[in-house]
């Protein structure tokens, strides 16, 4: 694999898990130093260590993207030991699923603040690091339906069409000082989340998916990392639809 990541510093966010572990994965395997921040699961923590390929790239830290001052104190423990950011990848999401007339407050107010919120804190942190160096690459993990809408899924949709629109906002904010920001949007992945899912409801989807299977982790931290990367430079403002074809 090519190693086009030597001496670039990438937070990752949700880093550990899913897809999140996938985007680490091939970074560091390229060659970076990935710090992975996850909010709770230390035992998913652990067993993403030591799967590491080489355990001397890749950090985890513990903070939960709606904890002001856990986030503020993880970026500033990144700074203190790289004195840089090359890259973040705001992957942190949960689902809190239910229809509107039946959605509590709370589940409305937890998916918008870690999904959207969160990426906001974290985008905010690695930007002021970026500029002073004036370079640097944000990419935003959307969703599929933030286009396409989804029943139960109000707060979901909703985090994630707002993610849209920061990564609009950020990407020209940020371009006069040389700093790129994207966002890649998944469809149906197979992850544990999916794995979980009723085949009766797995079926339904795969239907409407043109290329009739669901999509890899790998898959989507390819496309990552190439945004990641020098190669993407002159790309900015872009939502990437990575769904075998379900959003055209």
């Amino acid at each position: 694999m090519e190693q086009d990541f030597i001496g670039k510093i990438i937070v990752v966010t949700g880093g550990t898990r899913g897809i999140g572990a996938a985007i680490s994965k091939e970074l560091i395997q390229r060659g970076a130093i990935v710090v992975a921040i996850y909010a709770q699961n230390d035992a998913a923590a652990r067993r993403f260590l030591e799967g590491a390929l080489d355990r001397s790239r890749v950090r985890t830290i513990k903070a939960d993207v709606t904890d002001v001052a856990a986030i503020q104190s993880a970026f500033d423990q990144i700074l203190k030991e790289f004195e840089k950011i090359d890259g973040l990848v705001n992957n942190a999401g949960i689902v809190r699923d239910g229809l509107i007339i039946r959605m509590k407050e709370e589940d409305w107010d937890s998916v918008l603040n870690v999904n959207l919120t969160g990426a906001f804190r974290c985008t905010r942190l690695a930007a002021r690091a970026m500029m002073r160096q004036r370079a640097g690459a944000i990419v935003n993990i959307c969703s599929v339906v933030a286009e396409l809408g989804n029943i139960g899924q109000a707060n979901y949709v909703t985090s994630k069409a707002g993610l849209v629109g920061l990564t609009k906002a950020s990407a020209r904010e940020l371009a006069p000082r040389g700093v790129i920001v994207n966002a890649v949007a998944p469809g149906w992945i197979e992850t544990e989340m999916t794995q979980k899912i009723p085949q009766e409801v797995r079926d339904h989807w795969l239907k409407l998916i043109p290329l009739q299977r669901l999509g890899k982790p790998e898959e989507v931290s390819a496309l990552v990392c190439f945004l990641l990367s020098d190669r993407a430079k002159y790309i900015t403002g872009q939502l990437f639809h990575m769904g075998g074809g379900l959003y055209m």
